[in-house]
């Protein structure tokens, strides 16, 4: 069997300490059944609504848990923090109540809408480096140059035990979980739930995902060197240094660390928008799309998934929905060589109409060198019903003579 919570430094009692410090001040979130992401994976599947927080992550467990703890001068003194977002909005919402000077420093990448809302909740707001390790640089630079309480978004055993509380609400919510499939950044969230959930229920199977562009803790893990950096949606657990504290944590409780790319991380945050109408940033939608890009793995079996944040961009969700639409071919794109002279596009339109199809976009070139001087080129983009819709539209516009060849607008397609 694996070590228990005594022997990693954090223990069930230390997770229900900092349930009861934070009780008054956090919401207790609903768990539910989701049919439609059981039917779309092959699981019984329940979330764990932790978008429905205040500033709408579970980051606010970890940072009342800790700001609850500090001293009287430490209170006064203030507080900083280094944060893509979630932990840096937690942390200025719950110093604010407490009356408590808050600085945080964040990657100049953080999405508007998290930096924004950080600094609507009181904080002072540094925005340095483009990583959360160089942003945390300055936050440690800035702690000793005004003696601030260094307040860390996951290596912190505070920390740690205020994430660990979901697990006990997940746990008593539904009993018998077979599996937690948990988001890793930094490991805090993943190694409070294992602790609890290990101790209440020790033959439950906990299974943490990573963002494949940083597959940090694995690395660290497995002693493997994939590769870590990149663009990704999951900026929230974009994390290259894991933690001390929770390393060893996740190595003795949790069984498996999967990778999940950029396009199941896209189909999960649209799938919780679209199937269970939440919002899912890519970070709070990793879960998800560990059971999308291994169905197998999980199939008949009853997992929990902790929706951690749902703090994302809107233009980033429009879109991820039309990207969808498109690997979906809903929205399809066909590229025409026409007779340039009047009533072509009319009766290309009055084509589509009939087809069913709705049109979207519509671009007409005539001066590219590739087609006839008397011809034109039009792009034209459409709404389908479905990849049977696409093709008898493209069979139909190459019958009456147009030449046409499907393009992409954004999304994989063939």
């Amino acid at each position: 069997m694996a070590q228990s919570g005594p022997d990693l430094g954090i223990t069930l009692a230390h997770v229900r300490s900092a349930r009861l410090s934070i009780s008054s001040h956090v919401l207790p979130t609903p768990m539910l059944p989701a049919p439609k992401l059981s039917a779309l994976t092959g699981a019984e599947v329940f979330v764990k609504y932790e978008n429905l927080q205040v500033t709408n992550s579970f980051k606010e467990r970890g940072a009342r848990a800790k700001l609850a703890s500090l001293s009287a001068e430490e209170r006064a003194r203030g507080v900083i923090a280094m944060s893509a977002g979630n932990h840096a909005q937690a942390v200025a919402y719950h110093a604010a109540r407490l009356g408590i000077p808050a600085s945080v420093v964040m990657p100049v990448t953080t999405p508007f809408v998290k930096v924004a809302a950080t600094r609507a909740y009181g904080a002072e707001v540094v925005l340095d480096g483009e990583s959360i390790t160089e942003a945390q640089a300055r936050a440690e630079a800035m702690a000793r140059e005004r003696n601030l309480t260094w307040v860390h978004p996951y290596d912190d055993a505070h920390v740690i035990a205020g994430q660990g509380t979901i697990a006990l609400e997940m746990l008593e919510q539904v009993a018998d979980l077979d599996t937690l499939v948990i988001p890793i950044g930094g490991g805090g969230l993943i190694s409070g739930i294992a602790v609890a959930a290990k101790a209440i229920k020790p033959g439950i199977d906990i299974v943490g995902v990573e963002a494949a562009l940083y597959p940090s803790m694995r690395n660290a893990i497995h002693g493997g060197h994939k590769p870590i950096g990149g663009a990704t949606l999951a900026e929230g657990i974009a994390v290259k240094n894991v933690g001390k504290l929770t390393l060893p944590i996740i190595r003795a409780l949790v069984s498996d660390i999967l990778l999940v790319d950029e396009e199941h991380i896209e189909r999960a945050a649209n799938a919780y928008l679209t199937l269970q109408k939440t919002m899912a940033e890519g970070a709070g939608a990793a879960g998800l799309a560990a059971m999308l890009a291994q169905p197998a793995r999980f199939a008949g079996k009853k997992i929990g998934l902790v929706l951690c944040g749902g703090n994302i961009d809107p233009r980033i969700l429009a879109s991820i929905m039309v990207r969808e639409l498109e690997r979906e071919n809903r929205i399809v794109s066909f590229r025409l060589t026409i007779p340039d002279r009047p009533g072509v596009l009319g009766q290309i339109a009055t084509t589509l109409g009939r087809l069913g199809a709705n049109i979207l976009e519509v671009d007409h070139r005539r001066l590219f060198l590739d087609v006839p001087a008397k011809g034109a080129r039009l792009d034209v983009t459409v709404e389908t019903r479905d990849g049977a819709h696409a093709e008898e539209i493209l069979q139909t516009l190459k019958a009456e003579g147009f030449a046409p060849v499907r393009i992409s607008t954004g999304a994989a397609m063939d």
